[in-house]
């Protein structure tokens, strides 16, 4: 059975590939009800996790819960606990259970439960900005799930290959070039896609880690707080039903709604007598600045394609994918930017999901891969120069680096010095821009520490001092594979001690 799952913030899509269509897999919900997702959250039910649609059960019923907490792996490191409830949970343990529930559920609750088989094989796809601690959790959670992965691709890129399935039309000799406007619950990213000959190359991305439809949900939640004169309740139960409200009122508007009516009874005694209603244009001001940043996210994309010695070629199309893109005015507000080049997908919540499927499927029947992939963000360490006075950043891989294949060997980078210290301490960081000096600036994140003797047995822990003399030689070799995870292998050659790390 070959899958494409799209994990999202706040929904998970599952595609399935059937016989060269790639149908959106159903679950059931204990009232019998049939959902073209599984929902991303988790709860504490009596000091066991629960996931998906038994976790959103038991929140309705008051248990402590976790909405979107795929945007918390952007800035938590591995082994920092997330807290549910009375559970403390290492983010590996969280996603793998999620993923296990997920599976079962595959098996048990879905409409495609009878033709499953026991040999999951998928493509899974991970936010264009995600760093690569991020990529790394995802993939390891999903082979300790029981599923066989195929490939780890980027969610625009993902989107692309479904827009070059649908949209052939649009795609020729002169315009081989496909914007992917991505909004979903929890991140934003864009990707310039080159489409020629059944193959996708990534020449570009960009995007927002912390931008998306939770936000909107946000907005609405404030906007009708302001208006009763509440302010946002302490309770987690109280916030949860409140944005749940929100966040269900917000996904039934369409281009003809006039007016939101929100219940806020989940605010208890404290709960106004009538309903609050918000104008749907009062709305749509308030949260006309996301959707700006959004189009400032994407202007890097923009002005590269037109850029004739960088990349030359007319634009295909602007594509919006993402359940984001439902809310009317952001297509609107996208549309005045770009004009009739732009389309949305007919089911965006699903496109990525199914532009997996579509690559788990011809990854197998082809035996080449469909897509190139890049570097999306910046990886490299701090160095001591000038003789300790200042420090400089080596950007091991750049933004832009291309990607190994999904059957390929890893890229790979050598650096070699003379030690100057007792004890190497490396700080690696990824990062979506540097300046002009190299420095990064932007989105950066500490990516991990290292501490390395260089000198005998000295322990980690000692303090770190300058050698007297010429130090040992070094060799830092980076390898990183397809799912974009970076290993690097710390060599002293001199004494022929190597120490290897995941990062």
């Amino acid at each position: 059975m070959r899958l494409g799952i799209d994990l999202g913030t706040t929904r998970t899509i599952v595609a399935v590939h059937d016989r060269g269509n790639f149908p959106i897999v159903s679950f059931s919900r204990p009232d019998g009800d049939l959902v073209e997702h599984y929902p991303t959250i988790t709860a504490d039910v009596g000091g066991k996790l629960v996931h998906g649609l038994e976790a959103e059960a038991a929140e309705r019923d008051g248990a402590p819960s976790l909405h979107s907490w795929k945007r918390l792996l952007h800035h938590t490191r591995q082994d920092e606990p997330l807290v549910i409830g009375s559970v403390e949970v290492k983010p590996i343990e969280l996603v793998t259970s999620f993923l296990e529930a997920l599976r079962r559920d595959l098996f048990e609750r879905s409409n495609v439960a009878g033709i499953m088989t026991e040999s999951l094989e998928c493509v899974v796809s991970v936010p264009a900005n995600s760093h690569s601690t991020q990529r790394f959790v995802t993939l390891d959670a999903f082979k300790r799930a029981g599923f066989s992965v195929r490939a780890v691709i980027n969610e625009p890129s993902a989107a692309g290959i479904e827009y070059a399935h649908r949209h052939k039309s649009t795609l020729s000799s002169r315009r081989e070039h496909v914007i992917v406007y991505d909004l979903g619950g929890g991140t934003f990213d864009a990707a310039l896609v080159h489409i020629a000959n059944g193959h996708h190359d990534i020449e570009l991305t960009s995007g927002v880690a912390l931008l998306g439809g939770d936000d909107f949900d946000a907005q609405l939640c404030a906007m009708a707080l302001e208006m009763a004169g509440r302010t946002f309740p302490t309770s987690s139960q109280a916030r949860a039903d409140l944005l749940r409200e929100c966040r269900a009122a917000k996904e039934s508007i369409h281009p003809n709604t006039k007016r939101i009516v929100l219940d806020l009874s989940a605010l208890g005694d404290d709960a106004p007598e009538q309903p609050i209603v918000v104008p749907i244009a009062d709305f749509y001001e308030r949260v006309r600045p996301l959707v700006l940043e959004t189009l400032e996210a994407l202007e890097p994309i923009v002005t590269a394609l037109r850029d004739e010695e960088q990349i030359g070629g007319d634009l295909a199309g602007i594509y919006m994918v993402g359940g984001a893109t439902g809310l009317p005015v952001v297509p609107r507000v996208v549309r005045e930017r770009f004009g009739r080049r732009v389309h949305r997908s007919p089911n965006p919540a699903a496109a990525t999901a199914m532009g997996c499927a579509i690559l788990a499927a011809d990854e197998r029947d082809r035996g080449t891969s469909l897509v190139s992939e890049r570097f999306t963000r910046h990886f490299g360490v701090f160095r001591e120069a000038d003789s300790g006075d200042r420090s400089v950043f080596d950007a091991v891989f750049p933004k832009g680096t291309p990607m190994p294949e999904s059957s390929g060997e890893p890229i790979v980078a050598l650096r070699q010095y003379r030690a100057a210290h007792n004890i190497g301490h490396y700080r690696f960081v990824e990062s979506a821009y540097v300046d002009e000096a190299g420095d990064p600036i932007g989105d950066m994140t500490p990516h991990a520490e290292i501490v390395v003797p260089f000198e005998g047995d000295a322990p980690q822990e000692s303090p770190v001092g300058r050698l007297h003399g010429e130090g040992p030689r070094i060799e830092e070799r980076y390898e990183v594979d397809a799912a974009g995870v970076i290993a690097v292998t710390i060599t002293n050659l001199d004494a022929r001690r190597a120490a290897k790390f995941v990062l």
